[in-house]
This record gives structure tokens, sequence and C-alpha cells, in this order.
């Protein structure tokens, strides 16, 4: 994991986004909270398991249904599989060690409106 500190890259109203093998940080005190980087150590796990473009086709296309069913940006990215297995996982700062490969594959389902 490559950490970088740049406010610019992230558009606004977003703290981090890994993308293999970075964590880029909107704010450097970012990176001492346990739970938001375990979140993001979860995506990066994701991405490497799918061999890193697969994740982000396979992201972006579930964004695209998500939002075409919810008609909103907000909660169609809060129900992406990979998102929904790392913010219910976050602060389980030892759920990496115990994580089974391709485990994002039980959170895919359609989230009632």
């Amino acid at each position: 994991m490559i950490l970088i500190i740049n406010k610019y890259i992230l558009k606004k109203g977003f703290l981090g986004i890994s993308i293999w093998p970075f964590v880029i940080l909107r704010d450097e005190k970012l990176k001492e909270d346990p739970v938001f980087m375990n979140h993001e150590k979860i995506h990066l796990q994701q991405q490497l398991e799918m061999l890193i473009l697969p994740f982000y086709i396979i992201y972006l296309l579930e964004f695209l249904l998500k939002y075409k069913y919810y008609g909103n940006a907000y909660l169609a990215y809060r129900n992406i599989s990979f998102e929904r297995e790392s913010y219910q996982q976050e602060a389980n700062l030892l759920y990496l060690k115990k994580r089974k490969i391709w485990s994002w594959v039980n959170y895919l389902k359609i989230a009632s409106k």
C-alpha cells in the first residue's frame, strides 16, 4: 500500500479512494484512523484478488445498474457489493486476517429502496 495525501485529487465529499496499489487520502490525519484505513485496505484486497482491472469493470457496472434502480448516486454507491463489504466490516480490524477470497460476492444484492 502506497499512501498519497492530496486533497485536490479527490472530488469534494470524498475522504479517500483506493486504486491499487495506492490509497489516496484527502487529509493526512486519516491515515491514523484505523477504521477508515481498514475500509480502504479491504478495497485493496478486493482489487488484488480480482486481478485489479475486473474489479473496476464490475464496480462501474454495478454502480450503473444500481443507479438505474435507485435513481440516486449515493444509494447506488453505498449498495455496490464491494462497498457493502467494506462498510459492514470496516470496524472489524481482524477481518482481513480471516476474510475468505471473493467474500464481496456475499454482499451482491439489491437492498430495498
